[in-house]
């Protein structure tokens, strides 16, 4: 696992050139690294939740604070509004014993309520955790 984002982060998150990616819950504590290791991969900055065209992936950033387990399914579902079929979703979340840890089974949870399925953890940064995630059905 990685201490920190490093340049690959973005295609150990599943991304590839020209993608569009749309970011939710973005806050001053988030790894800039790691959003920059998402668009150096895409080639692309990132795009905001006020966005509503089509994305082919996501990224979530979901501190224990940013609510409860139905919170974070209505999120998924929101960020599925937007998402190619062959999109990919990952939740970032603090890792355990920093401030805002959710743990895994509440990410795991929320996503199978949302109608996705968890495909394994990522190495996000040093101070993030990520869970990638796909709509059931869809492969890669």
């Amino acid at each position: 696992m990685a201490a920190t984002a490093g340049p690959d982060a973005g295609s150990r998150f599943g991304f590839a050139p020209g993608q569009e990616i749309q970011e939710f819950g973005y806050d001053t504590d988030v790894d800039e690294a790691v959003r920059s290791a998402v668009s150096d991969v895409t080639g692309t900055d990132l795009v905001d939740e006020e966005y509503s065209d089509v994305v082919d992936g996501a990224i979530i950033w979901w501190r224990d604070d940013d609510g409860d387990e139905s919170d974070l399914t209505d999120l998924l579902v929101d960020a599925l509004d937007n998402l190619d079929d062959a999109g990919t979703i990952v939740v970032l979340t603090p890792k355990p014993g920093r401030g805002g840890h959710v743990g895994p089974a509440v990410v795991e949870d929320a996503a199978r309520t949302a109608g996705l399925q968890p495909t394994g953890s990522v190495a996000a940064g040093a101070d993030w955790n990520g869970l990638r995630l796909l709509a059931r059905g869809r492969g890669r």
